[in-house]
Order: C-alpha cells, then sequence, then structure tokens
C-alpha cells in the first residue's frame, strides 16, 4: 500500500514502520494493553492533518478512531485495522477575556494544563478530578467535574465545538449551526460521528474559599455511616461535593477505611463552615479514625491527593452504576464492592448526584442520586484474572439497583448496560445515519453486536 506521508504537518506510521508500536500504545495510561492493532496512527500536529487523515481513511477504507488524552479505560482509540488519529500534537489553551470563553484542544490536559492556565486568570473550569485526564473523552462523554451535582456536567459549559465530519469538512457546531453534531458532542462519547478539534468553553469565576471536611471509619461501621449519608447527602448544599470512598490508608489503618469527605467551593471561609455543618450530623464521630473539619485546602491540593489515587504505569479494571432505591435495597448491593477490596491500591467511590438536576437537550441523558465506581489497580500481569473477577462479581451485586452507568468508567466491550435515555439513543442512531452512513468513525468498542444501550440482565 503507498501512502503519502509527506503531506502531513505531523507524522504517519504504518503497522510494520518503526515506532508504530511506541504510536499504538505509547500514551495508553490502562497497561493492561489491548492487542488490537490499527492500520496506521496519525500524529496530527494541526487541523489540516485531521482533515487529511480523515480522507486518508476514507481513501483506504479505514475506519477511523481518536485518542485525545489516552485515559480511556477501554482503550477505546486502539482499534483493528482503522486510522486512529492521534490529537497530543494540537496544543491550542486561549481564553477571551471578553466572554469568558476558553478555546482549547482536545488532548489538553484538564487539571494539570487547563486549570492552572485559568487560575491565573481568575477562572476555573469543572474538568475532570484526575489531573492528567484529556478533555476531549472526557468531555464527549459528559464531563463527571468537580462538584457536578452543584455546577453540572462540564459537557453543560460546552458553548461550541469544532468538528471535522466524516466528508472531511471542518465545520462549527453550536447552538445555532450544525445543532446535530452539538448535541450529540455532549455525551455521545466515542459514538460521535466526526473528529472534535477544538472545543469552547464556558469558564466561572475562580471560588474564592477552598474547603474540605473529612472523616475517616473502620469498615464495621459501614452500614451506619452510610445510611445516615444516604439520608442527609440530598440536603446539602449544592456547593459541596460530597464523595465516600474505601481505600488503603495505612497512616490511618492497616486495613481499608471509609472516608466520607464534603469538598466546599464557596465565597468566603464563613460560608464553607455553614456548608459544611451537616456533615457534622454523622452518628459515628465519636468512633472515627479521624475528623478534619471544614479545613482550608486548595485545587492545587485535592489534584495532587487525585494523582496518588491514579498513579501511572498500573494495569487497570474500572466499572461503575447510577444507582436508585430505597437505602435497605442499595446498602446490601453495595456492601461487597466497599467492604472486600481485592488489594491495597483498589478503591470504591460513592458519589453524590442529589438532588438530581434536570439535563439541558443534549445526548447525555442519564443520571440518578447516586454515583458508584469501583476502581482496580495492580502491576503484576499474573494478578489479571483475580482482580477482573472481583470487579464483575461487585458489579453483579449492584444489578438489582442499577439503572445504567456513566461512560467514563465504562468497558461495553466487556459488560453491555444503558448508558442514556432511549429517545437519546434513538436521536444519536438518526444522527449518525445522517453523518456517517458509511460507518468511518469506528464508534463504541462493544463486541460483534455492537453498543445496544441496554442492561444486559433485563
Amino acid at each position: 500500500m503507498t501512502v503519502d506521508v509527506g503531506q502531513f504537518a505531523g507524522e504517519l506510521l504504518l503497522r510494520g514502520d518503526a515506532g508504530y508500536e511506541s504510536a499504538r500504545i505509547g500514551r495508553i495510561f490502562n497497561r493492561r494493553l489491548s492487542d488490537r492493532q490499527p492500520a496506521a496512527v496519525l500524529r496530527a500536529t494541526t487541523e489540516r492533518d485531521v482533515i487529511l487523515g480523515v480522507r486518508l481513511a476514507r481513501e483506504h477504507g479505514w475506519q477511523v478512531a481518536v485518542r485525545s488524552g489516552g485515559h480511556s479505560w477501554a482503550q477505546w482509540s486502539v482499534r483493528d485495522n482503522a486510522l486512529v488519529i492521534d490529537l497530543a500534537g494540537l496544543r491550542e489553551m486561549a481564553y477571551d477575556e471578553g466572554t469568558g470563553i476558553a478555546r482549547v484542544s482536545p488532548a489538553v490536559q484538564g487539571g494539570s494544563e487547563l486549570a492552572p492556565f485559568l487560575a491565573g486568570r481568575g477562572r476555573f473550569f469543572v474538568g475532570g478530578h484526575c489531573p492528567t485526564v484529556g478533555l476531549g473523552g472526557f468531555l464527549l462523554q459528559g464531563g463527571q467535574g468537580w462538584n457536578a451535582r452543584g455546577w453540572g456536567w462540564a459537557a453543560e459549559y460546552v458553548d461550541a465545538v469544532d468538528v471535522v465530519t466524516a466528508d472531511g469538512e471542518l465545520v462549527r457546531a453550536d447552538s445555532r449551526r450544525n445543532t446535530d453534531l452539538y448535541w450529540a458532542a455532549r455525551g455521545a462519547g466515542p459514538g460521535f460521528p466526526g473528529v472534535v478539534t477544538r472545543f469552547h468553553l464556558r469558564t466561572l469565576p475562580a471560588p474564592g474559599h477552598v474547603a474540605q471536611t473529612v472523616q475517616a471509619f473502620h469498615l464495621r461501621d459501614f452500614d451506619e455511616v452510610m445510611t445516615w449519608l444516604h439520608e442527609v447527602h440530598s440536603t446539602v448544599a449544592d456547593t459541596v461535593e460530597i464523595v465516600a470512598l474505601t481505600k488503603t490508608d495505612r497512616t490511618l489503618c492497616d486495613e481499608p477505611v471509609l472516608l466520607v469527605t464534603g469538598v466546599a467551593l464557596v465565597a468566603d471561609e464563613a460560608e464553607a463552615d455553614r456548608v459544611l455543618a451537616p456533615l457534622r450530623t454523622n452518628p459515628a464521630l465519636d468512633r472515627a479514625l479521624l475528623v478534619v473539619d471544614a479545613a482550608p485546602t486548595t485545587m492545587d491540593e485535592q489534584r495532587a491527593r487525585q494523582l496518588v489515587d491514579n498513579p501511572d504505569g498500573h494495569r487497570w479494571a474500572v466499572d461503575n452504576a447510577w444507582l436508585s432505591g430505597p437505602v435497605e435495597r442499595v446498602l446490601p448491593a453495595m456492601r461487597r464492592a466497599y467492604t472486600t477490596l481485592p488489594n491495597d491500591k483498589a478503591f470504591t467511590i460513592w458519589f453524590s448526584m442529589a438532588p438530581v438536576r434536570r439535563l439541558p437537550d443534549m445526548a447525555f441523558s442519564l443520571q440518578s442520586e447516586i454515583y458508584l465506581a469501583s476502581y482496580v489497580l495492580w502491576e503484576d500481569e499474573a494478578d489479571d484474572g483475580t482482580c477482573q473477577a472481583w470487579l464483575r462479581e461487585v458489579m453483579a451485586d449492584l444489578e438489582p439497583v442499577t439503572i445504567g452507568q456513566y461512560l467514563g468508567d465504562s468497558d461495553l466491550s466487556r459488560r453491555q448496560v444503558r448508558f442514556m435515555s432511549e429517545e437519546s439513543w434513538e436521536r444519536l442512531q438518526d444522527i449518525c445515519a445522517r453523518r456517517d452512513p458509511g460507518g468511518l468513525f469506528a464508534g463504541y468498542l462493544a463486541g460483534p453486536d455492537g453498543a445496544r444501550n441496554v442492561n444486559h440482565w433485563i
């Protein structure tokens, strides 16, 4: 096969070329690596490269897969016989003082790069918790960022996207132009029928004060603490991010502990003290291993903690569920995910989304009052079977109270779970049929039958 590599400002590597293997997997965060073999990898450095790449794929009968930050647990960008367009070389990051809009390339890291860029201008964006997550996949999947329960999903802050279509044309999509692509870009994830080359993002004023409450407990207090939290979390002010997690912290205990955390992003110290006050009603506080009450912190400190919990160079298995139901049903279903971690690096999080906000008209369309995700990480390949089996079993426990899942922590090739409303799913299929009738874009990695947007146990 003859391909004119000279037409690209970036680098095109065909299967068999020197450097191909590094281009295939070098930027993949999950080191439990796929053996899928793309036809080629294009390391794009300009929008023109992306346009030419899409046209090249059409000419050669390849599908197109896109890589932004490389954090997809399922490694959606590594697809057999496809052209992988790697966007790491697109490095735009700009801010308009007049509009408060930031323009960013998809591979820009929300915490490590965009956050300090905006902080210097007194602004803030609701990016992902792990600082090294690229904005592209994060935003396309809906964007579960800082204080989503109060400020909303990051996709709600997308003002416009620049998109290379299946025809190899660059278009702007927003609330007035190419509205179908704008709708799909906010929640379709890897099912989006195009390549986003630029996001235009509304930003927020930086919080005047950040404070945290942290309470640590032995796991024997799990039932009492989580019953209380289920009863109280919807009453807490929506300026507080509420998370309960089980992890191993040997500064506290040699065994895993339950942590209840509240991060207030508010105007001042007095407001932080007020909005975090409901967490002081925890009935198990007298047995806590640690209590930090409304202590000042910074977003930099919060992101540094996230980096410790999400280290490089590990093998990962991750899954999640949107939970709904009375506490007497939900609590037993989630108990094993919380009290039987398979190793001392794994952790499970419970994320409050209550009271559930009404979503705008966008592809992201499924949520509930509780988000639960389990993250298993390890280093030795010999542990693959044990770690994956544990995750599979705890997710099965959750099925009776699961309404669906969030794409950002999913692997549809391993487990089919609903991730958007039925109406939105049908609408997305219509958009893809019009915008990409030949199936140029690889879409969801979901086994031989493709994604079905169903809970497999029903």
